[in-house]
């Protein structure tokens, strides 16, 4: 495979090609969501939902972790979520509804760390936290089943209360660093790393 080097990083890889597909995909998905094509939207949103899980994957694995690939993938990711957000509000509203005030609290919550990650470091940083990680796997597996299935309660405050504390972790992380850094697991690991 031919090398691109950014910033004395090879980015192309597969799993940025896999993040890069979902950035692709994005405006379409987004046209079947405003069409109310539910069954189109659903195939391509889950499609999204499973290179998600996919590229963070192969790039561990694979030791292809790189600080392009992480915004890359942090991009997608945010597309990809606001999607399934979209949907959520403009196909599955009704059964969402009584349970809205903690939905509401996350995207807070959610927006709010991305604010301090701006007005501290002038971007958006790819962190890749163990709880933001292992919440976006829950939160995803959650719209998959939400779409294909339906809605169950006890698996959506699940999924929106993982979330919650891991993106309050992620401003007590952002709060604490210096400088973006790529491969940092969490908010106990960077204590344990400052004694």
């Amino acid at each position: 495979m031919k090398q691109i080097i950014i910033k004395g990083e090879s980015v192309l890889n597969v799993p940025n090609i896999i993040s890069l597909y979902r950035l692709l995909v994005f405006p379409l998905i987004l046209f079947f969501a405003l069409t109310g094509r539910e069954s189109w939207f659903v195939i391509f949103l889950c499609i999204s939902l499973v290179s998600d899980i996919l590229d963070g994957n192969i790039a561990r694995l694979f030791k292809l972790q790189t600080n392009f690939g992480a915004a890359l993938d942090n991009l997608a990711d945010i597309c990809t979520y606001v999607l399934a957000l979209l949907g959520l509000f403009i196909f599955k509203w009704t059964e969402i509804e009584p349970h809205a005030l903690i939905l509401y609290i996350f995207l807070f919550v959610f927006i709010l760390s991305y604010i301090v990650a701006f007005f501290k470091f002038g971007k958006i940083p790819g962190l890749h936290l163990y709880s933001a990680v292992s919440a976006g796997y829950v939160q995803g597996i959650f719209f998959f089943v939400l779409f294909v299935f339906g809605f169950n309660t006890w698996f959506y405050y699940l999924a929106i209360g993982w979330g919650l504390i891991a993106y309050i972790e992620k401003i007590f992380v952002l709060l604490k660093l210096d400088d973006i850094k790529v491969g940092i697991k969490g908010l106990y690991w960077l204590l344990k790393i400052e004694k």
